[in-house]
């Protein structure tokens, strides 16, 4: 080689190593604009893959990640043919495309077709210009530059995620579902050739809109297709019979609150998969609408479908329906701390026959005692005298419960309930666990409460319950032994069912429900938990904004909907039931241990003093007057309200919204705006509940 040779050779290196080295400058200060890529919608999916709910993107566009591995091949050729036929072959323009333009519009005087590959319109439609001279050549600078950044795949990508289909819809996904109400992933010829074409004009073709144009410009491409050979004679004529869709679909509205739950937790996720199954949830949220008719006005309602080997919630239902102001439909019940009522029992009789301290078939005293100033009653405000610690779950009894925690302490309680995964919330005058928390005296979601009960029909393992695919599976923590925990199945399996229901341990199928009610303080929570041996399910009852409604309690409200659940879930087949563990005494009372045969409440419990309650009511305003009141200038007026009777502390409701008062007192003030009838209401410690209904004139 010549030294002139090796001097032009090293030239062209210089020159060819100068112009990549701009190039690369040049693409590190002006990177491709991408935002409109990375701006998408979530969409949070059942076990199938199926859409439950999805989100807009921040500009209020349904636009959805799409992978060309995730369309219909056909639509892919068909694209490709149509728009851009050497696609895979050009470095994001095509010269060749560019000639053929060139010539044409030199012959006739006007454009005959186009010059642009899919690359160029994917330039476009992330950075959109005049269509000038200038904006051409930055557009073959862009289209060169994404090839150089991005495989063809990638583009496609692109493509396929922001093409415009018409109105708030771009991508393939958006529009496939929408028009269709289907995934890109098998279509029909004359489906594929309508999504090809709806990009180049997606007003003027919208086929909710403009059926007849869809058609028309459908069938072009459906010519161009036949033309290449890709599809037979045939095959385009049935496309061409095939109808335009005329409408477009509703977004899917399915376990909404739990789709808004995943997707503010990790708002940048384009698809959140879950264990929810659609079918389920879709017969559930229907169930949820006719029984919540049932109810007042105000009130609501909450179910948690669990399966319990996996933990995967299977369905959720956050109220019955979303969009019910009334009903304030927008509060996740699922996940509002509310007061359990008697639904911890089990638990507790489950950490006492870890201590040795009862067996099912232990009697236990149902008769008044005091626990320092605490002196509980039951719900109906009669005793039993002695019962079986059985029969005591069963029917709920308060003193039992309350007397078992005594001995058992009410921090190790609750410290046994935190390990197993319930947080607590406790009021912030309480500075540690107290006795209460038997009865309902602590703050817990339906959430942690149906995941404990989980871990009971696991045979006292607890773990997390598992929401999306992505959760880790974590192993079970021994809280509870496995026989206690059958212990305690089996007593709930004997519990009273709803009205029209028998007892499971009665019933000749194969499902045997393990069910516990509970009714909060006045009636303001009614809950229904149960367990087969396939799935847990929870079930909350009651007003989102805390108010007392109609005396609800757990059996009469929430444990009707539970079994009609459980009457939606697949049939537990015969033989599933675990069968009991090792170590289990089937005894009567009389063949126990000594020490086990009677329950001793030790000595810090005496027998109170049951005295004469008086009569309950609201002494004023007297029920039926009218109160004649002064309105300051906002036009509120102020009332004093006082009670006579009953045990404090007192809650204070006028309309069923509580009012701000001390709770040992027996006087109170109301202030607000309300004009004509008001009801009063005052519920004591007990539960029991005095009404007056007041008429208020206002004068000025």
């Amino acid at each position: 080689m010549t030294g002139r040779s090796k001097a032009a050779l090293l030239g062209v290196g210089i020159m060819v190593a100068v112009l990549t080295s701009a190039a690369l400058v040049i693409d590190a200060a002006y990177p491709p604009a991408l935002e409109r890529y990375s701006e998408r919608s979530s969409a949070v999916v059942d076990a199938d893959g199926h859409i439950l709910r999805a989100f807009t993107a921040k500009n209020g566009v349904w636009r959805f990640a799409a992978d060309p591995g995730e369309v219909d091949p056909t639509y892919l050729e068909m694209l490709t043919l149509y728009e851009d036929k050497r696609f895979f072959r050009h470095p994001g323009v095509d010269p060749l495309a560019i000639a053929r333009a060139a010539f044409q519009w030199a012959s006739t005087g006007r454009p005959v077709s186009g010059a642009s590959t899919l690359t160029m319109q994917v330039v476009r439609l992330l950075e959109p210009r005049p269509r000038t001279l200038a904006s051409k050549v930055i557009e073959v600078a862009r289209a060169l530059q994404l090839e150089w950044r991005f495989s063809k795949r990638e583009i496609l990508s692109i493509y396929l995620t922001i093409a415009p289909f018409g109105g708030n819809l771009e991508g393939i996904k958006a529009a496939v579902r929408f028009y269709l109400g289907k995934e890109p992933k098998r279509l029909t010829p004359g489906e594929a050739a309508l999504l090809v074409v709806l990009p180049q004009s997606p007003e003027k073709y919208r086929p909710d809109r403009y059926p007849e144009a869809a058609r028309a410009a459908r069938d072009k491409v459906l010519a161009r297709t036949k033309m290449s050979g890709y599809l037979s004679a045939r095959a385009i004529r049935a496309a061409r019979e095939e109808p335009v869709p005329h409408a477009r679909n509703a977004a899917p509205m399915l376990a909404p609150h739990l789709a808004r739950r995943l997707d503010r937790e990790a708002p940048k996720t384009d698809v959140h998969r879950t264990f929810v199954d659609a079918g389920l949830q879709k017969s559930l949220q229907a169930l949820a609408t006719r029984f919540a008719g049932r109810f007042e006005a105000g009130a609501n309602l909450a179910v948690l479908v669990i399966e319990n080997e996996t933990r995967k919630v299977r369905s959720y239902v956050g109220s019955a329906e979303f969009l019910d102001t009334a009903r304030n439909g927008q509060v996740d019940m699922v996940r509002a701390v509310r007061s359990p009522g008697s639904t911890l029992k089990p638990f507790i009789f489950a950490a006492a026959i870890d201590a040795f301290a009862i067996h099912p078939e232990t009697l236990i005293a149902d008769k008044p005692m005091r626990f320092g100033d605490y002196a509980p009653v039951n719900f109906d405000q009669r005793f039993r005298g002695e019962i079986t610690v059985r029969e005591a779950l069963q029917l709920s009894l308060n003193v039992p419960a309350v007397a078992v925690l005594d001995r058992l302490g009410a921090a190790r309680f609750a410290g046994l309930l935190e390990k197993a995964g319930a947080r607590l919330r406790y009021d912030p005058r309480v500075k540690a666990p107290a006795l209460p928390i038997a009865l309902g005296g602590v703050g817990l979601t339906l959430w942690d409460l149906a995941g404990v009960y989980t871990g009971l029909a696991n045979g006292g393992q607890f773990a997390p319950l598992r929401l999306r695919e992505t959760d880790e599976i974590k192993s079970g923590m021994r809280v509870f032994s496995p026989s206690a925990a059958w212990y305690v199945a089996e007593i709930l399996r004997g519990a009273p069912g709803p009205r029209g229901r028998i007892a499971s341990r009665h019933a000749a199928t194969q499902r045997r429900i393990a069910l516990k009610t509970g009714t909060s303080y006045g009636f303001r929570d009614a809950w229904a938990v149960g367990f087969d041996a396939g799935h847990t399910v929870g079930v909350w009852v009651g007003r989102p904004d805390g108010g007392f409604g109609t005396a609800r309690t757990g059996r009469s409200q929430a444990a009707p909907l539970l079994f009609d659940v459980f009457d939606l879930l697949p049939p537990v087949a015969a033989g599933v039931e675990a069968s009991p563990p090792a170590g289990i005494l089937v005894a009567r009372n009389a063949d126990l241990p000594a020490p086990m045969r009677k329950f001793s409440t030790g000595d810090r419990l005496t027998v109170a003093h049951v005295e004469e309650k008086p009569e309950f009511a609201v002494s004023f305003p007297p029920d039926g007057s009218t109160v004649e009141l002064g309105a300051d200038m906002d036009g509120a007026v102020s009332l004093r309200l006082r009670a006579h009777g009953g045990r404090k502390p007192l809650r204070w409701l006028v309309d069923g919204r509580p009012i701000a008062s001390k709770p040992f007192k027996r006087t109170a003030y109301w202030s607000g705006n309300n004009q004509g009838r008001v009801r009063i209401t005052t519920i004591d410690r007990d539960g029991r509940v005095a009404s007056s209904d007041v008429w208020i004139a206002v004068t000025h």
